[in-house]
């Protein structure tokens, strides 16, 4: 019977129903496998993405802490080099204050060098027998001494002082440079601390693990700040004691040479006393030998017109002796008249040959007088000169005695000090 409709099948081969089925028995299979890899996909990538997420997390906190622990350890540091950065600056001002007070101290040297060389040549300009090694000389040659031996050890002071400030400056460079070191890696690090991943200038860099070339290990980080410490400690650690020797060096010279001016002055001030002794024992002689002068000029001129007398009483009795001669026939005797007479005369001649003698004597004596009287003169000037030599060497060193502020201090100042009576004395 012929149909009312035509139907066509695909010229492929069909599936049967038993395949049908097994087909879709394989799709679901497959598809439950499927959804369970992509089920654990899923759950294996939560796990991976927490894990790393908090793991990222505590990596970057501990990083942080690091860092954090890094900056208190290098703030430590720091804290412990401006520690001695400022010890450092305190003792260079305090070496360098004693250094400039000691350098002082040897200008003011040269006052009191100018003065004893003054003196020296002074006192040597006496004259005569006063012209002696007295004890003067010898404490003002002390002096001098001295005053050299104490110019020469502030000089060695002054040396050591300026060396040492050159080694704490070469130190304090190394310090500060250190400390300059830390304080921008704490500023760096500070910087590190401060940055996340949600800021802005982070961005991948060439080549992050490479070692820097300059590079460090920890422990010789450690090393070379604690020698820096330590090579300050050990430069500062005798400062003090070379502050104090300079103060001590400066006190001690001033003692010294106090002691030693006061020797002077007092072995000046005795040898004026002595000088000035002696030369009243002069002028009492030269006042003694003047009278003893004009009395001897006295006796001279007894003895002259004592002579003279004699001459006159020679001329009488040889003119008697003359006249009798004349006597006429047997009265021309030798008679006791002109024996007497003759024995005048003699006595006579005699007397006027010991008068003559002792009129040379006293001559020569009085000319003994004067030139002793010359030498007494030129004694006496030459004590009188070497006293007011001393005298003016003593005016001249009363500028040793000058105190800081200008004023002379006097012997009676210093024992109202010594004796603290400042308060008891009215003020004038």
């Amino acid at each position: 019977m012929q149909g009312s409709v035509t139907a066509y099948e695909k010229p492929v081969p069909h599936t049967g129903l038993a395949d049908w089925y097994a087909k879709q028995w394989a799709n679901q299979q497959t598809n439950d496998t499927r959804r369970s890899d992509a089920f654990n996909l899923r759950h294996e990538a939560r796990q991976l993405r927490n894990e790393t997420s908090i793991k990222t997390n505590w990596d970057t906190y501990h990083n942080n802490v690091r860092l954090a622990d890094r900056i208190t350890e290098l703030d430590r540091w720091r804290d412990t080099l401006t520690a001695c950065l400022n010890r450092l600056n305190h003792e260079i001002q305090s070496l360098r204050d004693e250094k400039y007070s000691t350098e002082q101290e040897l200008d003011s040297l040269g006052i009191p060098l100018g003065i004893v060389s003054e003196c020296l040549q002074m006192r040597d300009g006496r004259q005569g027998f006063e012209l002696t090694y007295d004890d003067g000389d010898t404490e003002l040659k002390t002096e001098l001494c001295v005053l050299e031996g104490v110019r020469k050890l502030l000089v060695e002071r002054c040396q050591a002082a300026w060396e040492k400030i050159n080694r704490l400056e070469e130190v304090k460079f190394k310090v500060t440079l250190d400390l300059n070191d830390k304080c921008d890696t704490i500023e760096i690090d500070k910087d590190q601390l401060t940055l996340d991943k949600h800021c802005a200038n982070i961005s991948y860099k060439t080549d992050p693990l490479k070692i820097a070339k300059n590079a460090i290990p920890y422990e010789t980080w450690l090393q070379n700040s604690k020698y820096t410490k330590l090579l300050a400690d050990n430069e500062l650690a005798d400062t003090d004691k070379l502050r104090e020797a300079l103060f001590v060096m400066r006190e001690r010279a001033r003692n010294d040479m106090r002691a030693q001016r006061d020797r002077v002055d007092f072995t000046l001030r005795k040898r004026i006393y002595e000088t000035q002794k002696s030369r009243n024992e002069l002028e009492w002689q030269l006042v003694k030998m003047r009278e003893e002068m004009e009395k001897v000029q006295r006796e001279i001129k007894s003895l002259e017109e004592s002579l003279e007398d004699k001459t006159d009483a020679l001329k009488l009795c040889q003119t008697r002796l003359e006249n009798r001669t004349f006597r006429p026939g047997a009265e021309l005797a030798i008679d006791e008249a002109e024996l007497c007479l003759k024995e005048e005369v003699r006595q006579l001649r005699q007397t006027q040959k010991d008068l003559r003698d002792k009129i040379y004597c006293a001559k020569t004596t009085y000319n003994a007088l004067e030139d002793q009287q010359v030498v007494i003169d030129i004694d006496l000037q030459n004590k009188c000169q070497s006293m007011m030599t001393d005298i003016r060497c003593l005016d001249l060193r009363a500028r040793l005695k000058t105190d800081s502020s200008g004023t002379r201090s006097t012997e009676t100042d210093r024992n109202i000090v010594l004796t603290k009576m400042e308060k008891e004395i009215p003020p004038t």
